[in-house]
């Protein structure tokens, strides 16, 4: 019977939803978080961690867990819509602001784009325009609780714990599925 109630709450919270154009065309809401990945999950051993970033910057750095956990943490809500149609409403991600972690290094005026490698050799390509709008972070907590081990490199832009190095370019670099970290 409450399996009735949840889905009737998440069908007039939809309707709601799509009434104030916060629900985009085509989605579906959701009040969980689909676990979407593909292979083994990478396990997380914070002695072992550390993030890199290089590139056109003035000061490479490497941080390990300790260090990026000591950063100033910022608390963002945000709405997630995901391309496989599904969107998540008001979620409160808690982590380091990217701008933050741009400090340390002192982007070059030219460096345009970054390159972030992740766990299990995964990529992305991304402007650094976009990484460096106010609201986006490294995040390491979801609704006030650690992310769990499922948040992985592949499905999620958010979680910090898979992202392991930003090499920062003047041009889009080349981006390849399976790209062996440095």
């Amino acid at each position: 019977m409450a399996l009735f109630a949840d889905l009737g709450d998440r069908r007039e919270l939809e309707n709601k939803a799509k009434a104030e154009g916060r629900l985009p065309p085509g989605q579906s809401l959701t009040l969980k978080w689909p676990v979407l990945h593909y292979g083994s999950v990478p396990r997380f051993d914070a002695a072992k961690w550390d993030f890199k970033i290089s590139g056109m910057v003035e000061e490479p750095i490497r941080l390990t867990w300790e260090e990026f956990r000591a950063l100033p943490q910022t608390e963002v809500t945000s709405d997630f819509h995901c391309v496989t149609r599904w969107s998540r409403l008001d979620n409160r991600w808690k982590g380091v602001l990217f701008t933050d972690v741009m400090k340390l290094v002192k982007p070059h005026p030219e460096a345009a784009f970054a390159l972030v490698l992740a766990e299990e050799g995964y990529t992305a390509n991304v402007p650094l325009a976009d990484l460096q709008r106010p609201n986006v972070l490294f995040a390491f907590e979801h609704d006030g609780e650690p992310l769990a081990r499922t948040w992985r490199a592949r499905d999620w832009w958010v979680t910090c714990k898979q992202r392991r190095e930003a090499q920062l370019a003047q041009t889009e670099p080349a981006q390849t599925e399976q790209q062996t970290m440095s």
